[in-house]
C-alpha cells in the first residue's frame, strides 16, 4: 500500500516554498514602505492598469474579499488608491493608484526586480524551465 509523505506533496511544497518567498521579499518592502503583503499586492496589480475592480484584483490575487476591503481601504487612508463606483455597475468599485501610489510604484519596481533577480539565480540554468513549469501549472489550476 502505498504510503502518503506530506515533504514529497508537491502541492504543499509549492505552498511552503510560495510563503517562504513571499516572506523574504515583504522582509524588504515592509519596513521600508510599511505595506503588508496584501497591499503589496494590491498597489503591484494596480500598477498593471490604469483602473481595476475590487472584484478583479481579489480573483487574480486570490484574496478573500474582507481582507482586500480591509487592505484597499488602508491604502486610501494612506493616500495611495482612490476608490470610485463603476459608471456601469455602481455596486462595484473601481482602484487606481494615486500620483503618491504611482511614486511608491516607482521606487518599489527596482526591488521587485532585484529580488527576481535574486530568485532566478538561486535557480541557476534552472529559472527559464521553471518559469514554464509555473506557467503551466497555473493554466492547469484555473
Amino acid at each position: 500500500m502505498p504510503t502518503f509523505d506530506l515533504d514529497d506533496f508537491t502541492p504543499y511544497r509549492l505552498a511552503l516554498l510560495s510563503a517562504r518567498i513571499s516572506r523574504r521579499f515583504a522582509a524588504i518592502y515592509g519596513p521600508k514602505f510599511g505595506l503588508s503583503r496584501a497591499e503589496w499586492r494590491i498597489l503591484a496589480h494596480l500598477s498593471q492598469e490604469a483602473e481595476v475592480s475590487i472584484r478583479e484584483i481579489a480573483r487574480r490575487v486570490d484574496m478573500d474579499k474582507s481582507k482586500l476591503s480591509r487592505a484597499t481601504a488602508r491604502l486610501e487612508t494612506r493616500g495611495l488608491l482612490t476608490k470610485t463606483p463603476n459608471p456601469e455597475d455602481r455596486r462595484l468599485l473601481q482602484l487606481s493608484l494615486t500620483e503618491e501610489g504611482r511614486a511608491m510604484i516607482a521606487e518599489l519596481a527596482p526591488l521587485a526586480q532585484a529580488f527576481e533577480q535574486e530568485v532566478h539565480d538561486a535557480l541557476g540554468p534552472d529559472a527559464e524551465a521553471f518559469d514554464r513549469a509555473i506557467r503551466r501549472l497555473s493554466a492547469a489550476a484555473e
